[in-house]
């Protein structure tokens, strides 16, 4: 949802646009700059590595096999059951007539033509080194056939002998279940932390809660490993703008939020429309870089005739980015509205977040198809998938089970409705029947873990089969990588740390709605997190930016746990905001010019604004960077980083780091330390240094496995962690 002048402006953060940079060498910093190449899938695991069900883990976290299979009934049984199906009220929701009314023919059949490629990774970044990776040759096959070609090239997709273990998985019927920390591969002590957070921020946040109650859920593999309510769903009858007071509800009438309740999904909404219009990719109904003028010949004037399907997708069109439909009386009004739009800049050349995208590709949709969008969500994603609570439009009986939203009134809202609550609360989509490509999906905690199971499993869950692995990796393909740090796959969002906190990583998707509600998922560790909010009741003007995203998000990051291989402790950075720290070696007297310090590091850091540097001193107070390689654990190539620092990501995996000392250093005292700096609002997951030794060719000089070396490190900032 996004407003204009006299109407509180919405987006949760984000930038509203931004312009094409050409081939950046690197991410700026500020609350949107997140960085590395986003060009390739997770990581091969090492030899040795964990597996989970069949898939080896990169980070060597052990998954048990339990882990990925379902109690009795699919569904474990620590005292806890799957959610209940629907309270008997039908959930097959239907336009006028059950089908849509803007008619038109489809078009003739097409396929998905060339993608963005990407490039190597900007130096002073960590950017993996290995072959054709499964989104860099997705994105060289598009031009080839599009997604059915990417369809049967791709070794993990159905079309391929056998599939990957997660998508026999899915299509062997298996679902969701409650289990344990341990049995989903998390750390239980760092995982009650995400509810702890979560549930601060019913209090002053500074000064007035943040929301009114929450529901968090997160998991890994197919567990569920946490699903907390609390709070309330409903407890502000009236607010008054003048004082800025508000009238509670009588304590008996207020209603607690429960881990079922039902929520205005907001711009979550935008998720489904994408996946829906990459159905009809796969189904040669709809073509990636096709004029959307292809599909709604309405769509043209002022430059919108060149606006692309794939601009719309990932907001480069150039639209503005709001318009107020609920202004006009009629739908022919809101239509003319819709056509009467021009590009503020040319299609292509900006990054603006614009619900126009999605409003105008909810109508080529229904053109296509013949179908309302309601409809499409219902026949084509929830009820495949078993997601019973998820529609548009919600009928009376789920009011007592759903969360309320805003007291609307103007000059903040564009209309005034009073208490919104078993109604979208987007004025826009309450505009236009409750039903829109942008805004208007209700739904649970469980079902949205649902879908991200579905797209983690390469687009299948419980047997049934949505998307093919091919189209799932449209979806979490970089489209604008012109745009840096505003990284886009088809609808999803990639490498966001402004709400994903330390779960952002390259491969990390996700989006968020304006009503408090959010979803991240992130393939490098098959893991997901969703956090729902009811934070704009009582009303939109308490609560600003992000803080309960990140805060759960960095802790849920925590409790994915990083291994040594032998499975003992190393030195860890923290994850602070704006901290840092030394781990100083103690002084040291090469006898040669040959002398070299080895070590094993593993960093994920904001970039550009975290860093892991490497430094050497005569006397431990003038530090100089001391320049090094690094190597994979997995194998590759040395990189070179000549500034004696990195940032970034390091592809969830450990690399083998080597600095040698120079001859300037023979027969003199020398220092050496590793510095981690977290300079920015965000962080990621941190840094870790492990077996740190210095040689020479005939002597050792430091080895941290010796409890005498061990003794004189000085670390300050850091400590030992065995995950």
């Amino acid at each position: 949802m996004a407003q204009d002048t006299g109407v509180t402006a919405v987006g949760d953060g984000r930038d509203t646009a931004r312009t094409a940079a050409p081939e950046p060498p690197g991410r700026p910093g500020g609350p949107a700059a997140s960085g590395t190449d986003t060009g390739a899938g997770p990581e091969p695991a090492p030899a040795g590595a964990a597996t989970r069900g069949g898939a080896a883990t990169a980070d060597g976290a052990a998954t048990p096999a339990s882990a990925a299979i379902p109690g009795p009934g699919g569904v474990a049984t620590p005292g806890r059951t799957a959610p209940p199906g629907p309270d008997g009220a039908s959930t097959t929701p239907a336009g006028p007539g059950g089908v849509a009314t803007r008619g038109g023919a489809t078009p003739p059949g097409g396929t998905l033509p060339d993608g963005t490629g990407r490039g190597a990774g900007p130096a002073g970044r960590a950017e993996p080194r290995r072959g054709v990776s499964r989104r860099r040759l997705g994105a060289r096959l598009l031009a080839l056939g599009g997604v059915l070609a990417l369809h049967a090239a791709f070794p993990g997709s159905a079309g391929a002998a056998g599939g990957g273990p997660a998508e026999r998985r899915a299509l062997q019927g298996l679902r969701l279940r409650y289990g344990s920390a341990r049995q989903a591969g998390l750390l239980e002590r760092h995982l009650e932390a995400v509810a702890d957070e979560a549930r601060r921020f019913l209090g002053p946040s500074p000064e007035r809660p943040y929301y009114a109650g929450a529901v968090v859920l997160a998991g890994r593999g197919r567990t569920v490993a946490l699903h907390r309510a609390m709070g309330h769903a409903v407890r502000y009858a009236e607010y008054d703008g003048r004082t800025d007071r508000v009238r509670e509800f009588p304590a008996a009438e207020r209603i607690a939020m429960a881990e079922d309740t039902v929520f205005d999904l907001a711009s979550l909404s935008k998720l489904f429309t994408s996946v829906l219009a990459v159905q009809q990719m796969e189904r040669g109904r709809l073509e990636l870089e096709a004029p959307v003028r292809r599909y709604l010949p309405e769509f043209t004037g002022g430059g919108k005739e060149l606006v692309t399907v794939r601009q719309l997708l990932t907001h480069t069109s150039g639209l503005r980015s709001w318009a107020p439909f609920y202004q006009e009386s009629t739908p022919e009004g809101r239509l003319r509205l819709l056509w009467s739009v021009r590009p503020q800049e040319p299609p292509g050349s900006v990054y603006r977040y614009s619900d126009l995208n999605l409003i105008a590709l909810q109508l080529l949709l229904e053109r296509i198809t013949g179908r309302t969008l309601d409809v499409l969500l219902h026949d084509e994603i929830t009820a495949p998938l078993g997601m019973h609570r998820t529609r548009y439009n919600p009928p009376p009986s789920w009011r007592r089970v759903t969360a309320a939203t805003e007291v609307q009134r103007p000059p903040w809202s564009g209309l005034d409705r009073g208490l919104v609550w078993g109604e979208v609360h987007d004025e826009n989509a309450y505009a236009l029947g409750g039903v829109a490509g942008h805004a208007g999906v209700f739904g649970t905690a469980w079902d949205l873990a649902v879908l991200a199971r579905t797209l983690l499993d390469g687009g299948a869950y419980a047997g049934r089969r949505i998307l093919r692995p091919a189209s799932v990796e449209l979806l979490f393909t970089d489209y604008n990588t012109a745009f840096p740090g505003d990284d886009h796959g088809l609808g999803f969002e990639l490498y966001q740390h402004w709400y994903m906190g330390a779960m952002a990583t390259p491969h990390s998707a996700g989006h968020t709605g304006f009503t408090g509600t959010s979803l991240v998922l992130d393939p490098s560790t098959d893991s997901f997190l969703i956090l729902l909010g009811n934070s704009v009741h009582p009303v939109r003007t308490w609560r600003a930016g992000s803080a309960p995203r990140v805060a759960v998000g960095n802790r849920f990051a925590r409790a994915v746990p990083v291994r040594t291989r032998h499975g003992g402790a190393a030195w860890f950075s923290g994850m602070a905001p704006g901290g840092s720290g030394t781990l100083t070696l103690p002084p040291l007297v090469p006898a040669t010019g040959s002398a070299r310090l080895r070590c094993a590091v593993w960093w994920d850091t904001v970039p550009g604004e975290g860093s892991l540097h490497l430094e050497v001193s005569p006397d431990g107070k003038d530090w100089a960077p001391l320049p090094f390689t690094t190597v994979r654990s997995t194998g590759g190539a040395a990189e070179e980083w000549p500034q004696g620092s990195v940032s970034g990501w390091s592809g969830r995996i450990w690399h083998r780091l080597e600095a040698p000392l120079t001859a300037a250093w023979a027969g003199r005292e020398v220092r050496i330390r590793f510095r981690h700096r977290a300079a920015g609002r965000y962080v990621g997951r941190g840094v870790y240094v492990d077996v740190v030794r210095v040689a020479e060719p005939a002597r050792l000089l430091f080895a941290e496995d010796r409890p005498a070396d061990a003794a004189r490190v000085e670390a300050v900032g850091w400590s030992r962690s065995g995950d």
